[in-house]
């Protein structure tokens, strides 16, 4: 082994020792990519140590360049827009009408609610794509009603974690935008590429809640003295979808169809969620404040980790750590089927110590070259990617779905409640993983249908 790369695998051990350590992930990011800098030059000039390419700070200052061009990038414009859109959208008060028409019309059915709590999540992961809003709104409406009804904790808490957490796959997702910017494709194509995807999880969670349901009624029961459905409430239930489904329609439609780019659909999306905020009375000088308080922190929070993640790469590429990492995963005996199932075997173990975004700013631009070379379709591997990455956020310790319910629900529900609530979503993601990875066509046959080619 070269020195060189002994020093990309202690960069790496340092990294996600640091981690563990607790220390925020940007200034970890950004502090060892000063330390590596800095020893590396040091071998290099004092006792003639081939360190690659990092040999001088020039090789480094060019990061001042790269933090402008991230900075100036026209695509990332569309993050805090889609921040504030979730933010607004859950102020709005569109969700609560949407809960209580949905409660009435499945009300009578075993695992009524649990039914009502996954639509719903359908319906917001494709109109806010901010997970804890998603969870937080969901288990606040919800689980109080399902303790009054009987359900079982593990249950309960497992849906709500489970469907709020559809936010972070189904379009329009932050985390698709991100992972477009990271690897230079059409957030257009990534989007159309994750729909059918992230639905379908949706709907595997629905079978999965009508299944308990019938089995083990116990778990989610039904109420003992249900009156009969209307027509009328049918209706309300349909109607309370229009708003949703109208910003739905406008942010993904002017994508798809080419009206708008992504960043100025985002623009649409934050104006459209104002909108319904205003017409249901809930808009205010204060809440404009909170939103833009709160979209301010996040934004920033993503950003500095973009920052410290580009300070990483930059490190990691100059030392050689790019062709270090394609050299031993093209070495591997499993061939190229086999060194993708590696891969994302990497990324669901990560998953558990490490956020999403750690992940897709790390982890996926050193793989994604070797996923192109072997000749995979490169919007096809990252849909399988983040359908992957969708079980980080139900996995303990550093499950942060976890963490949003854990500090909404009552105090009879425990963590023992969630990590068990959650585990037969977490193989139903992995189900879902298996069943992208094996058809293909899943993820490329919406993009092909509409744009002709993909990637």
């Amino acid at each position: 082994m070269e020195v060189y790369e002994i020093i990309v695998v202690a960069f790496l051990v340092t990294f996600v020792a640091s981690i563990f350590l607790g220390y925020p992930i940007a200034w970890t990011l950004g502090g060892l990519s000063l330390i590596f800098t800095a020893g590396g030059i040091l071998l290099h000039d004092y006792f003639g140590v081939d360190t690659f390419l990092l040999t001088r700070w020039g090789n480094f200052a060019i990061i001042v360049d790269r933090i402008f061009a991230t900075m100036a990038n026209w695509v990332l414009v569309a993050l805090p827009m889609f921040v504030y859109m979730g933010l607004m959208l859950d102020r709005s008060g569109v969700a609560e009408k949407m809960m209580t028409n949905f409660v009435r019309v499945f009300r009578g059915m075993r695992g009524g609610l649990a039914i009502t709590v996954v639509l719903m999540g359908i319906l917001l992961a494709a109109s806010t794509g901010i997970v804890g809003a998603s969870v937080v709104l969901l288990a606040t409406l919800s689980i109080p009603i399902m303790m009054r009804q009987n359900y079982s904790k593990e249950f309960a808490s497992g849906v709500v974690a489970a469907a709020g957490t559809l936010g972070i796959l189904v379009p329009p997702s932050i985390m698709l935008v991100i992972m477009a910017d990271q690897l230079s494709i059409s957030v257009g194509d990534l989007f159309m590429g994750a729909i059918v995807p992230g639905v379908a999880l949706g709907f595997l969670y629905l079978f999965y809640v009508i299944l308990v349901g019938l089995i083990r009624p116990d778990m989610a029961p039904a109420p003992p003295e249900a009156e009969p459905l209307t027509g009328r409430e049918v209706w309300g239930a349909i109607l309370a979808t229009v708003p949703t489904a109208t910003l739905i329609i406008a942010v993904l439609g002017t994508i798809f169809t080419g009206f708008a780019t992504p960043s100025e659909a985002s623009g649409v999306g934050a104006f459209g969620a104002t909108l319904l905020a205003l017409f249901n009375g809930r808009l205010s000088l204060q809440v404009v404040r909170q939103v833009g308080i709160e979209t301010a922190l996040t934004t920033a929070f993503i950003f500095g980790i973009f920052l410290g993640a580009t300070a990483f790469a930059l490190v990691m590429r100059s030392l050689g750590g790019d062709e270090f990492i394609a050299h031993l995963l093209k070495g591997l005996p499993f061939g190229p089927t086999g060194i993708l199932i590696f891969i994302l075997f990497v990324a669901f173990v990560s998953g558990f110590f490490l956020d999403w975004l750690e992940i897709v700013l790390i982890i996926l631009p050193l793989v994604a070259p070797v996923v192109k070379d072997l000749g995979f379709n490169l919007i096809w591997f990252v849909v399988v990617f983040a359908v992957c990455l969708q079980t980080s956020f139900l996995t303990p310790p550093v499950g942060f779905s976890l963490f949003y319910l854990k500090g909404v629900v009552p105090k009879e529900i425990t963590t023992v409640h969630i990590y068990r609530g959650v585990i037969p979503f977490v193989i139903l993601q992995l189900i879902m993983v298996v069943v992208v990875f094996v058809w293909p066509e899943l993820v490329l046959w919406l993009p092909r249908k509409v744009y002709g080619s993909v990637g």
